[in-house]
């Protein structure tokens, strides 16, 4: 009787202790979001330089722990997919969306060896008005009189949740989920989704390289 009584005090402070989560983080400005999560992911960048260094596919998993949380992979992945998402089996869909994800981490990986120890400056906060996207600049300052590099992460609010969350991130104003909806349109409409679930699977084990 005790140890059923302990089970359902556990289960309640589990359930209560997610709502509360889920509410914080539905009532939660992406500005501030993004605030938060480029705070402590270019932290633990800079933190760790020497162990990048060493082994570059560290910045993997600093990417997996700071940033792949606010990333919606499901809604980016159904972006590329397009008009090929209907046809799709379930399982295709999960499998596809499981090589996307890991196709995220080591592009956002790859793109992050451009930030050592750099000034980053996030866009100030604009009033949201009802908006469900938003994209807000961050920018990498450079020494010297070398421009900035631009990162734009666009940000959604979940019909369903209520939550903000990272769909896309333009490097330069080159959106990668518009790019990779056109460069792989062809394979899909000519191939299939499983081939291109293959390319993808392949594309994400590349190992991250430093620049010279």
């Amino acid at each position: 009787m005790i140890k059923r009584v302990q089970k359902w005090f556990v289960n309640a402070f589990l359930s209560c202790t997610l709502f509360i989560s889920g509410t914080a983080l539905a009532n939660t400005s992406p500005y501030t979001l993004m605030q938060q999560t480029a705070d402590k992911l270019f932290s633990d960048i800079k933190t760790n330089q020497a162990k990048i260094k060493r082994d570059p596919n560290y910045l993997r998993t600093i990417v997996r722990n700071d940033l792949m949380p606010h990333i919606h992979v499901k809604y980016a992945g159904q972006l590329v997919l397009g008009q090929n998402l209907s046809s799709a089996t379930n399982a295709q869909r999960d499998a596809f969306f499981s090589a996307f994800d890991k196709f995220i981490e080591q592009s956002y990986a790859q793109i992050l060896t451009q930030y050592t120890d750099q000034q980053v400056q996030i866009e100030s906060e604009k009033p949201l008005d009802g908006k469900s996207i938003v994209s807000i600049r961050v920018n990498i300052l450079q020494s010297g009189h070398a421009q900035p590099i631009k990162l734009d992460f666009k940000w959604r609010k979940n019909t369903r949740t209520g939550e903000w969350q990272a769909y896309d991130m333009a490097a330069e104003g080159i959106s990668m989920v518009a790019t990779k909806q056109n460069e792989w349109s062809g394979i899909l409409r000519q191939q299939g989704i499983d081939v291109l679930t293959q390319q993808v699977e392949k594309s994400a084990r590349q190992a991250i390289t430093l620049n010279k």
